[in-house]
């Protein structure tokens, strides 16, 4: 009788010992997963060049008021892109007119300009996806490296610089985590 009820403790032992260990296995796997989807949602990068420029000012110049207008249109733009996260950053060239273009989207979204040199395009790009997967990221750039930047991300290769000559222009680019990019290209403002 002795080695039955022994033979019991051991097996319910055995039996106790494999549900934790397959209660360990499901959490392992659910844990997982969760954080594969999270961490493989759409990227979604704004790029706009700077708003109009006022060429009398030199070296660096910054807006003119045409240029003012349209940061403010921009702004407008695109505070109302998605009601819950909005844009998560901004980036804006060494010029000062970028950042100027950049300004009014900062001052209503609470979020800083990161200055970047758009002349590592590859670098940047890096920086954004590393940084910002699954997020909203806006890049005011030179009418120069808008298209290098596009083309970085796998968007559009059809971008004509001469599109770009109103200093008015929207492209979204859609970076999913599996599937093809997307770009969209809209024309804002005055």
């Amino acid at each position: 009788m002795i080695d039955r009820t022994e033979e019991y403790k051991t097996k319910r032992k055995k039996r106790r010992i494999r549900r934790v260990i397959a209660a360990l296995v499901f959490i392992a796997f659910a844990t997982l997963l969760s954080w594969f989807f999270e961490s493989q949602s759409t990227t979604t990068v704004i790029l706009t060049t700077h708003a109009d420029i006022d060429s009398s000012a030199g070296v660096n110049p910054g807006l003119n008021q045409l240029g003012f207008e349209r940061a403010n249109s921009l702004q407008e733009i695109l505070e109302s892109i998605d009601v819950v996260t909005g844009v998560d950053a901004i980036y804006a060239t060494q010029l000062r007119a970028t950042q100027e273009t950049a300004e009014p989207v900062s001052k209503s979204l609470s979020l800083p300009i990161n200055v970047i040199d758009v002349t590592n395009v590859k670098g940047l790009i890096k920086t954004v996806m590393d940084k910002h997967k699954g997020k909203i990221v806006l890049i005011v750039t030179h009418p120069d490296a808008l298209p290098k930047l596009v083309v970085e991300l796998q968007g559009s290769k059809k971008i004509e610089p001469i599109t770009l000559a109103g200093n008015n222009k929207i492209f979204i680019v859609s970076v999913p985590w599996f599937g093809k990019v997307k770009t969209l290209q809209l024309k804002y403002g005055v």
